[in-house]
């Protein structure tokens, strides 16, 4: 029960979650700053628009972070553990030369998962601020050059960076973390 309501962030659709944050910070006389009798306009300026976004995200995306962690702890065998107490094995050192080592799998595909769309993320930005106050995107860019402006080119050239950049990114994060993963146990 208590992993399915964790995983409620993560199932809405990530436009629906723009317009629920929206609505608690929209105006000075939003949810948030009823709560903390302020009449800030979080979405209206540079560094609390960021910040924003930033928290919806977070906010989206950790459920699923912790389903990722979740499944590779529970790939690890409990008699490894036994087996470090039985040799006297302290908890942070049980922590760090067996829970870590062997979760580093899980947290590398977390990672590529998580910058991968830190990358590529459009609709956030897009609800919550049309991409102003310091919230544009390369996504957000593409969009407004693509279908604002009707420069089809420079959108299209745009779209294509993204995915290079993605990809760049992601061959990165084989290359250089994943390619250390294979050889832990060579040690």
């Amino acid at each position: 029960m208590l992993r399915t309501t964790v995983l409620v962030p993560w199932a809405l659709l990530t436009v629906v979650t723009a317009i629920i944050w929206r609505t608690m910070f929209v105006s000075p006389y939003g949810f948030v700053n009823t709560i903390l009798g302020t009449k800030t306009v979080w979405l209206g300026s540079e560094p609390q628009a960021l910040i924003i976004i930033i928290l919806a995200d977070v906010w989206k995306t950790a459920p699923f972070m912790a389903l990722l962690i979740l499944a590779g702890l529970q790939v690890i065998p409990g008699e490894v553990y036994e087996a470090a107490k039985v040799d006297g094995a302290s908890t942070w050192q049980r922590f760090t030369r067996i829970t870590l080592p062997l979760l580093m799998p899980a947290i590398l595909v977390a990672l590529i998962f998580r910058t991968l769309d830190a990358l590529r993320v459009f609709d956030l930005p897009y609800v919550l601020t049309g991409g102003q106050n310091g919230t544009s995107t390369l996504s957000t860019i593409a969009q407004e050059a693509f279908a604002a402006n009707r420069l089809y080119g420079l959108g299209a050239a745009m779209a294509v960076l993204t995915f290079i950049v993605v990809m760049v990114v992601s061959f990165s994060y084989i290359r250089f973390v994943g390619g250390n993963l294979r050889g832990l146990g060579d040690d």
